[in-house]
């Protein structure tokens, strides 16, 4: 597995959001982007998914052209190659924690009771696949998030300000579940954060500029 973007670009009307941005993530590696609010961290993540466009450039997935597919093919694309972990968890209210869990498996055709409860055990949700969501707190909404994006055993995992709504405690508990899974399962992730904890724990750290991606020079 290969992620590549080059010299990708992106404008919203006349106002370039990002320019030139070129990146290639390989299997099992651990990318985290920073930038200053606005940059368009959010949205280049978006791009490596396919659900946003832009306008130069091209961004790569296992050897496919994203910039070539339809949109069915985008979604097949996602479905099986790639899981999302975001700041908001977008858990479905009227599904237990299993069957949440259990939705990329479901959107792919298969059925797997056995690995939906082995990802609730791994992130440590083992006693509570009955529950409904809104009886979890925040930090075990969004380990139901880390269960889902991972279940289905996706190469590329896309994580945007997982810890942004939680405490610090909190967040170094799901920090550890996310990065710890992901590297048990071999995924490469990409992840856009403002949090310094979160992002030390990459195997890089680049920072977004309107102009590109640029290495990270922490300050001492």
């Amino acid at each position: 597995m290969s992620l590549v973007i080059q010299n990708l670009s992106k404008l919203y009307g006349e106002v370039p959001v990002f320019s030139h941005v070129s990146l290639q993530v390989a299997a099992g590696e651990f990318v985290a982007i920073i930038g200053e609010s606005g940059v368009g961290k959010s949205t280049l993540l978006n791009c490596m998914a396919g659900l946003d466009t832009w306008n130069d450039g091209s961004v790569t997935l296992d050897g496919q052209d994203l910039g070539t597919l339809n949109d069915d093919q985008l979604a097949h694309l996602r479905r099986a190659k790639t899981g999302f972990v975001f700041q908001a968890f977008h858990v479905l209210p009227h599904l237990s924690v299993a069957q949440n869990v259990a939705l990329p498996l479901m959107l792919l055709g298969c059925q797997d009771d056995a690995r939906v409860q082995a990802m609730l055990e791994a992130v440590g949700l083992q006693n509570l696949g009955e529950r409904l969501p809104q009886q979890l707190s925040g930090g075990q909404l969004q380990r139901v998030a880390i269960a889902r994006a991972l279940v289905h055993r996706p190469m590329l995992l896309l994580a945007d300000e997982p810890t942004g709504n939680l405490d610090p405690s909190t967040a170094d508990l799901v920090m550890d579940a996310l990065v710890g899974q992901m590297r048990l399962s071999g995924a490469a992730m990409v992840l856009v954060t403002h949090s310094v904890a979160a992002a030390g724990r990459a195997d890089r750290v680049l920072r977004l500029t309107a102009s590109g991606l640029v290495a990270h020079q922490p300050t001492a």
